[in-house]
């Protein structure tokens, strides 16, 4: 009972600093992390980019180079923004930045169509934007397969074929696609689900730095101490408890609002979500204690949190694949929390698969958990020796 007493005494002295003393909690504990949820969530609420703009160089203008520009107008990641007189106006709206890709049709197009004589149509497209990129080309030779299609199922019909016969001439063999855990293709659903968590992580492990930083920036750390008789791991559990318990309220929060309000996929019970939760705050509180642990001063731990969950949206495996990094990224990708939540929720969420199945992920986050243990001596040395220097 003393112990509790004493966690919820500096629990509330806790509430008291966040409340009254510095602005700096409410913003990032709560404005900060519901303005990342509804920035992403509508920046992203179409699911993929629409009506990005596409030019057309169309020096056969007959009605078959018509009928392809109309399609690839009626595509729903495209348009037909800007029509060119030649190739180089093209290619310096390109360079500009006016248009993702461009189209050229030759001369002669049509004609060479109907004499069988396999004209050449040729696309465009700057990959400096990958998705911008990807999208516009994975339009334009669709366009280009179907054009084809369309006139060797003219000239197979003209020659007496059946429509069974055309079918397995132009598609002998049929793709049957399954888009697994992201049906729609949404970069919502993809990107979302690990940016904000990363976002929020890199909030967590700062403000856990933070305010032990605070403590020793105005000599509170002693005052912080004694109420806990001196006992580091009563004074640091009751220090985060309102931590955890207002960063937990804003996951909850957020997955009730993109999975019951937004309807993201998700293939799990609530608990496994609840569990997810409670680990990722944990491991990110844990992992801030821990850096200032490392490095006793408030800018040097603040900054190395800041690198660490940085670094870890891009080393999380989300983006670009870990397998696909040389092998001392691969390695390194296990130091990174957002790793690991990324896993499960993969894993669990999206996938439904039991948790066993990453069940080294899960414990990774319980080490992150845990890392403030191997450093509580030094932070405890902090509070009652260290002098702060700015």
């Amino acid at each position: 009972m003393k112990y509790i007493s004493q966690i919820l005494n500096i629990a509330l002295r806790e509430l008291g600093i966040i409340v009254r003393k510095n602005q700096i909690y409410g913003f990032c504990m709560i404005v900060f992390p519901l303005v990342l949820v509804l920035f992403f969530t509508t920046m992203l609420d179409e699911g993929i980019p629409k009506d990005l703009p596409i030019g057309v160089v169309d020096q056969d203008n007959s009605a078959t180079s018509r009928s392809l520009i109309r399609n690839l107008d009626a595509m729903q990641t495209s348009r037909v923004a800007y029509r060119f007189a030649n190739v180089t106006e093209a290619r310096s709206a390109m360079q500009e930045g006016k248009v993702n890709a461009y189209l050229y049709i030759p001369e002669g197009t049509a004609a060479k169509l109907m004499a069988g004589r396999q004209p050449k149509i040729s696309y465009y497209y700057t990959m400096t934007c990958l998705t911008a990129g990807s999208l516009a080309m994975k339009d334009m030779k669709t366009i280009g397969l179907l054009g084809s299609m369309a006139m060797g199922k003219a000239v197979l019909s003209a020659k007496g074929a059946s429509d069974q016969q055309i079918k397995a001439s132009l598609q002998p063999v049929t793709v049957n696609a399954h888009m697994i855990a992201n049906p729609e293709g949404s970069y919502n659903y993809a990107l979302t689900t690990v940016f904000v968590p990363g976002i929020l992580m890199l909030f967590m492990a700062l403000l856990s730095a933070y305010t032990l930083g605070m403590e020793m920036k105005f000599d509170t750390g002693k005052e912080w101490l004694a109420r806990a008789d001196g006992n580091i791991v009563v004074a640091i559990l009751g220090k985060y408890l309102v931590h955890a318990l207002v960063f937990l309220l804003i996951m909850f929060i957020y997955q009730y609002y993109i999975f019951d309000v937004l309807h993201f996929p998700k293939l799990c019970s609530v608990w496994s979500i609840v569990r997810l939760s409670l680990l990722q705050v944990f491991a990110s509180l844990g992992f801030g204690i821990f850096a200032f642990g490392l490095m006793p001063s408030l800018r040097m731990s603040m900054s190395i949190s800041s690198l660490w969950f940085v670094l870890s949206i891009s080393m999380c495996g989300s983006a670009f694949p870990v397998a696909g990094m040389d092998a001392p990224l691969q390695a390194m990708s296990w130091l990174f929390p957002l790793r690991h939540y990324w896993m499960i929720y993969q894993a669990t969420v999206l996938n439904g698969f039991p948790v066993i199945d990453v069940w080294f992920h899960l414990v990774a986050l319980v080490a992150f958990t845990l890392l403030p243990w191997f450093v509580l001596r030094k932070v405890k040395n902090a509070m009652l020796n260290y002098v702060y220097i700015p």
